[in-house]
Parts: structure tokens; sequence; C-alpha cells
């Protein structure tokens, strides 16, 4: 595969994201504001560029996978950013996940200057990105979207085009928000389990058998119930997804109150422990 193709953010995701690429046969550019973080990348053929503006001159499209809106605003918009080489065609897919405002201020940003968007935003946590095995959704240009679909393809076990720009960002905050009331109500059902004398593991198996079998508690619940809670995805990135889709929720006049609810216990729970991140919190049993 000649194209070399750019790529932003070599955190927990972004790096596994990165690695696949590289293990099926891309070649890559990278580039990560800690600049240490590209050494492993560069054992395994990649290439660093110094900034995103030199990354996007070397390469045909780049993938950004930032941590938030405001690091997604800044790797595109900074000095030496993104906007200073997009021209001449070049392409630029964001798969951080981010409000719709976000994506639109970026997207008019780099089409008024010739360059061609793409948001992707994807569902799925570590595993599934090492596995390759996310779910892509995308909005924006059409043809942006099919030149990414090799990339896609390697990624993710499924890739879908939802329109306009905006469609991909909604997604998956609409997602991230059922999936974060759906473990705090799981949290709490092991732990009710667990303080009335009931087997947590008994539990588990009734729920797999039943009408909420899903592949989320399967793996989640097992690492829970033995008091593992490795990250697979960073407790303020759910709290940040779960604000964003509060605002959403908010500019279209919905009420989410168990989101909200969700939200809180998000909230306390990343001031309790703080350094202590990741899906799976629940309360300690005594």
């Amino acid at each position: 595969m000649a194209v070399e193709i750019g790529f932003f953010g070599l955190g927990m995701m972004g790096k596994a994201m990165a690695i696949n690429l590289l293990r099926n046969g891309f070649k890559l550019t990278v580039w990560n504001r800690t600049l240490s973080k590209c050494d492993e990348l560069v054992e395994l053929g990649a290439s660093v560029g110094e900034t995103p503006a030199a990354v996007i001159k070397k390469c045909k499209f780049t993938i950004g996978m930032l941590s938030d809106p405001s690091a997604a605003l800044s790797v595109v918009f900074d000095k030496d950013g993104v906007l200073e080489q997009i021209g001449g065609g070049k392409g630029y897919v964001d798969m951080s996940t981010v409000d719709v405002d976000t994506s639109s201020k970026i997207s008019e940003a780099i089409t008024s200057r010739g360059g061609h968007f793409l948001e992707a935003p994807v569902s799925g946590s570590k595993k599934p990105a090492e596995d390759g095995q996310l779910v892509i959704l995308a909005a924006g240009e059409k043809a942006l979207y099919e030149e990414a679909i090799p990339v896609f393809d390697v990624l993710g076990k499924k890739s879908f085009f939802l329109g306009q720009v905006g469609n991909g960002a909604k997604m998956k905050l609409v997602v991230n928000m059922i999936m974060g009331s759906m473990m705090n109500a799981f949290s709490e059902g092991l732990v009710l389990a667990d303080r009335s004398g009931l087997d947590p593991q008994t539990l588990l198996n009734v729920l797999d058998l039943g009408a909420m079998a899903n592949p989320m508690f399967k793996m989640k619940g097992p690492t829970m119930i033995q008091n593992n809670y490795s990250t697979a995805f960073p407790l303020k990135h759910q709290q940040k997804d779960m604000r964003l889709a509060l605002a959403l929720g908010d500019a279209n006049a919905v009420s989410m109150p168990v989101a909200a609810a969700s939200n809180e216990l998000v909230v306390r729970f990343s001031g309790i422990w703080e350094g202590f991140e990741g899906l799976g919190h629940k309360s300690k049993r005594s």
C-alpha cells in the first residue's frame, strides 16, 4: 500500500489503532504531543512528523484520535497545525469523540482551504481497538469515506456512513450516553446481589441467558466481581461524553434524568478515585 497515512494521537485508543494499521501493511507518519509515545510505533516501522502540519504535508490523508474537543481543535487551529498544510485536496479524518459544534468548526475550516473532512468517531474501548473490532460512525464527505474504507476495514468490524457532518458526533454521544447509564445500573446490581447474599457470578450467568444479555456485561462483569478495574476507557472520557450528550439533549429539548443521574455518579467517582480511572467502577464491597 503505497499511500502514506498520517496519524495524530497515540493515547490508549490511538496507539492500538495505529499499531493495527502498521501490522496490516499501511505506511504511517505519526505525531503525538508527547513525542516519546511515538517510539513504539517507530519500532514497528512508522515515521514521525515534527508537527501536525508536517504530517499533513507529507500524507494524502491523516487521522486524528484526540482526547477531547479542546485537543481536537488545538491540533487543527494552533501554530503548525492542520490548517497550515491542508489544501490541495488533502483529507483529514477526525476519529475523536467531540460535540457537533467542534466537528462543524473543524469541517468548515478545512473545507474552506480546499481540504476534505470526515468525522469518524468510534464505538468501542481498548480491547476492540486492539482487535480491530471497533464500530466506526462516519459523516462528512462521501468520497473521503470511500477512500478511507480500507483503513476502516482494519480498524473496525463495521463502518456506517451517516450523512452530513455532525451526525457521527451525535450518534457517538447517544451510544456513550446509553453505555454510561447501563454501566451504572449494572454496577449497582452487582453490589446489590453481593450485599444481599447472592453470588455475583450467578447474576452474570442469569443476565447472559436473558433479554439483557450483551457483550459489555459479558466482558466487564467477570473482572468487576474480581475487583479488577484496569483501565479500558478512562473515567474522565466517559464523563466528558456524558456531559456532551446531556448538552445535546438540552439543544434538542430532550429530558434525560437517567443520564443526568448517571453523569453525577461519574463526576462523584472521578473525584473519589482520582488517578484510578476506568469504566467498571462500582462501590467497594465491605
